[in-house]
């Protein structure tokens, strides 16, 4: 089963500065409203029944909210607007139906000229986010099927900024390590190509299997080790040629690709990781291509968070993404 909750502006709360021009997020963000005009809608994704069935550590339900009283703080350096747009929740092991609510929730904020960041929940959110995406383009996929042989089937990038693949095969079971893996499958249904980058994979965290399905599925691969200062250029013109043969960009980042003293609340911190230093000037290449359409944050787990600081970190990579002057 699935619920959506009502707007919580009791989340948004912080300082007020009495200098001109000091707004901070919690004094600008709007609750959605019919007919709003265009601007960034952030909804969350009460899940972590995805984290359960991966056998992972559970808390990233309560992510969500997190996510908001981290960023209600946070200075403001915007000229459009942001709402909040409510969570959707998972309840008890109903990931299926969350999923396909939360999908059409998504489809809906893009339909009426929105830019989503879904705020997690489990990285299970991935495979939602990608089918309100891919709804909200099936209707123009299908209509151009009738004008050629070639059709003009979206041409849509996955950005996973990640230590794990999460492709392992969901015909065992679908939890937060199979998103990309049935995303994959529905591509090959619908007849689109699967563009999948995967930055900041452990090759400790995944398995030779792994790395398999991933080469063979043509994965645009950079492990944890290969990121550094040095090598940060080199990988951005990556990122930026795949970003060149996609039409639309989805981001997803799942706050295990930092390291552990940066971000300890995750289901799996990682042993080494890549530093918000490093990560950040990739998510600049996808916010500044003109191409991005939705983006998520997965893995947020507040109860075993320390100090706030994977909220913190979380919280300046949406603050990072939504920076439009």
């Amino acid at each position: 089963m699935a619920a959506d909750t009502s707007i919580d502006m009791s989340l948004w709360q912080g300082r007020t500065d009495p200098e001109p021009d000091s707004d901070r997020w919690h004094q600008r963000i709007e609750p959605l409203a019919n007919n709003a005009a265009p601007g960034c809608a952030l909804l969350g994704f009460e899940s972590d029944a995805g984290v359960a069935r991966n056998q992972g550590r559970t808390g990233a339900a309560e992510g969500p909210n997190a996510l908001r009283r981290a960023l209600a703080p946070l200075a403001w350096h915007r000229t459009a607007p942001v709402y909040d747009a409510g969570n959707v929740r998972c309840v008890d092991d109903g990931l299926e139906a969350a999923q396909h609510a939360l999908a059409d929730r998504l489809t809906a904020l893009l339909t009426a000229g929105h830019l989503p960041i879904v705020l997690g929940g489990g990285h299970e959110v991935a495979y939602a986010s990608w089918l309100g995406l891919a709804q909200f383009f099936m209707p123009e996929a299908s209509a151009s099927k009738e004008t050629g042989p070639e059709g003009l089937a979206p041409r849509i990038g996955i950005i996973n900024l990640d230590a794990h693949f999460d492709l392992r095969d969901p015909a065992h079971i679908r939890s937060s390590g199979t998103p990309f893996a049935q995303i994959a499958d529905q591509c090959q249904k619908h007849g689109w190509s699967f563009r999948y980058a995967c930055l900041g994979v452990s090759r400790a965290a995944n398995t030779r299997a792994l790395f398999k399905r991933a080469n063979a599925l043509g994965t645009l691969i950079r492990e944890d080790r290969e990121i550094d200062a040095l090598s940060l250029d080199s990988i951005v013109r990556d990122v930026q040629r795949f970003i060149a043969k996609c039409d639309h960009l989805y981001l997803t980042i799942d706050l295990d690709v930092l390291p552990a003293a940066e971000a300890p609340g995750v289901s799996a911190p990682a042993a080494r990781g890549v530093s918000l230093a490093l990560i950040e000037p990739l998510v600049v290449a996808v916010r500044d291509s003109g191409k991005l359409r939705l983006a998520d944050l997965a893995e947020l787990n507040p109860s075993l968070d320390i100090d706030g600081r994977t909220a913190r970190a979380a919280a300046r990579l949406v603050h990072l993404l939504t920076l439009d002057n």
